[in-house]
């Protein structure tokens, strides 16, 4: 929970919180977990009639850290710090902001390392299958929990958005607004295999072990991650901060050998290195494969209209026009969808080079469309 604020537009130092559901939370597989833990992040006040609480979802290694400081000593704030906090996008001067770590997780949340009650061992590959629609039914207790019955806004960008987006056909009567953000109603077969090689880059590690191992595998886990991060970029954001720029040597001059001689190829490899430090192998696994499995069509045999017809909510739909990931076009499907049912719908593409990181990088734009579809966001109080 966020404290005192230490200065202006800012959440201050916050404290994350853990909540532990006894009951079994069952899965799409079959199969079920017991003792789920839910790591969160809250921010702002919740209101009497608790109709002030907005969910933020994270990315694919997002966690429940979405503002402010863990400590005064810290050097980086949460992952989307520009857009919380007084005055912000999401005002914690009139909203209740809360950020949870999804299961299958690594950042708190129950997860392929965590322990399995029944054995008194880690999980690892014994961990079920787990789907976006089974990170919304954990999510929902913890909306329980909280004394909240309904969201004021649901909101996330790339998985983040799928989160969203799951959460209007699993619990509509629950969202009373949604913002999409850089995302998709289904993965497309592109995603769908830049998955599957981070996930065979994983697996090809020795030291993965089948996933038993102490130690994280850390080239198979890197090399997913600089992969991955390729996606996030755009052609034109990669040439106009890198180019054919050289690591060491003169322009003109190459070591003819396979070590780095490009300054992309170092960047990559820091970015891998770093992402080995902060997430874990097996949980990379598990939530890319949820990623795939993601189509809300798939209870509508394949039509989209049909599986969005108990959404009721009004939408905010945001593409970037240089994201390769989840380009505008599969917004756009979703914008058709959601107006065939006749919703109210508000979309934008923004003209950005920053490719699908743009979702964390275009803070003034979509900042100002953020802010104003939440202030005129009417409120419709759960029947």
């Amino acid at each position: 929970m966020a404290q005192e604020q230490p200065c202006s537009g800012s959440v201050g130092i916050v404290q994350p919180s853990d909540y532990l559901f006894e009951e079994e939370l069952p899965l799409d597989c079959g199969r079920s977990l017991k003792g789920v833990v839910i790591r969160y992040e809250t921010y702002g006040k919740l209101s009497p009639n608790a109709d002030n609480a907005v969910l933020v979802e994270h990315a694919l290694s997002g966690d429940a850290h979405l503002a402010g400081y863990h400590s005064p000593e810290d050097k980086k704030p949460g992952w989307w710090d520009d857009m919380v906090g007084p005055g912000k996008p999401f005002d914690t001067n009139r909203l209740f902001i809360v950020c949870s770590n999804i299961i299958g997780g690594c950042s708190g949340s129950t997860g392929p390392r965590s322990i399995d009650p029944d054995t008194g061992r880690r999980y690892d590959m014994d961990f079920p299958i787990i789907t976006i629609a089974d990170m919304v039914r954990a999510q929902e207790r913890l909306m329980r929990h909280l004394g909240i019955k309904k969201w004021f806004c649901v909101a996330g960008g790339s998985m983040g958005g799928m989160l969203a987006l799951q959460w209007g056909v699993s619990y509509p009567e629950a969202v009373n607004g949604t913002i999409a953000i850089a995302t998709t109603a289904r993965v497309s077969s592109q995603g769908i295999s830049f998955n599957w090689v981070s996930r065979e880059a994983i697996m090809n590690d020795q030291h993965w072990l089948d996933g038993n191992y102490e130690e994280q595998p850390q080239r198979g886990l890197a090399t997913a991650r600089m992969l991955a991060h390729i996606t996030y970029l755009s052609d034109e954001s990669m040439n106009h901060k890198f180019g054919r720029a050289l690591q060491e040597s003169p322009a003109s001059d190459y070591d003819f050998a396979f070590s780095k001689d490009f300054r992309i190829e170092s960047y990559l490899a820091h970015q891998g290195s770093k992402f080995v430090e902060r997430f874990d192998a097996n949980s990379y696994l598990y939530i890319t494969r949820a990623i795939d499995y993601f189509d809300l069509s798939d209870c509508a045999e394949g039509n989209l209209a049909n599986a969005l017809k108990p959404v009721a909510a009004p939408f905010l739909i945001v593409s970037f026009s240089s994201d390769w990931l989840f380009p505008a076009y599969q917004s756009k499907e979703l914008v058709r969808a959601l107006l065939d049912n006749g919703n109210d719908v508000t979309y934008c593409n923004i003209q950005s080079s920053y490719g699908h990181d743009a979702f964390l990088l275009e803070t003034e734009a979509l900042g100002s469309l953020i802010s104003s579809y939440l202030t005129n966001l009417p409120w419709e109080p759960p029947e």
